[in-house]
């Protein structure tokens, strides 16, 4: 499915492959031999997702992006399933695997490994041919890599990269009756998209 989204469409290329079932949304545009499969969602709120040559994005993954914060994905990429990869750089030949999350304003070094929910934090760093182990966190710029049982840790080093500010744009403490007010709005810009296929 392709839609147009704040006056912008998708691009794909001959080349490229865009199962049925996926959903372009808005300013997408995939690099040469782009393989985009079922039930992947490249969605470009109010920033471009922007692909490299062969890439695969696999079944149920999620690319999002915003307007301070582009999805850039380089060249010969694999974004595995269910990945999130929401207002995020990823560099060429990045392994993203299954469930592997990457947030705003984070940045996968070329040849990096993000591996099965791992996540790539807000702000972050993840430097070239680092591996970013099962289910670890990586947080500051360069990252330090954390452990799930390290928590308190990580919460030392993530608090001062601004997850709400990044994300949604409040300060620390805003109530969520706010922030979901705010996000309400936001997304229901949706509701003017124009498929693609009736035009």
């Amino acid at each position: 499915m392709l839609l147009e989204h704040r006056g912008m469409r998708p691009v794909v290329p001959e080349s490229a492959y865009v199962a049925p079932t996926a959903v372009l949304c808005g300013a997408v545009v995939l690099g040469e031999g782009a393989r985009i499969l079922h039930g992947a969602v490249l969605t470009a709120e109010d920033g471009e997702i922007r692909t490299g040559a062969n890439v695969v994005v696999m079944e149920n993954a999620l690319i999002r992006g915003r307007a301070r914060h582009p999805a850039l994905v380089g060249d010969s990429v694999l974004i595995g399933p269910h990945a999130h990869v929401n207002g995020a750089t990823i560099e060429d030949e990045v392994f993203v695997a299954t469930g592997a999350s990457l947030f705003p304003g984070a940045v996968a070094g070329t040849r990096s490994e993000l591996r099965i929910n791992s996540v790539l934090h807000v702000n972050s760093r993840l430097e070239p041919d680092t591996v970013l182990p099962i289910g670890w966190v990586a947080a500051g710029d360069p990252a330090e890599l954390f452990s799930p049982d390290r928590h308190d840790e990580l919460w030392e080093k993530q608090r001062d990269l601004d997850f709400p500010g990044t994300v949604y744009g409040v300060p620390r403490g805003t109530s969520m009756r706010t922030v979901m007010a705010r996000q309400a709005e936001f997304y229901g810009t949706h509701r003017e998209d124009r498929s693609l296929h009736d035009s």
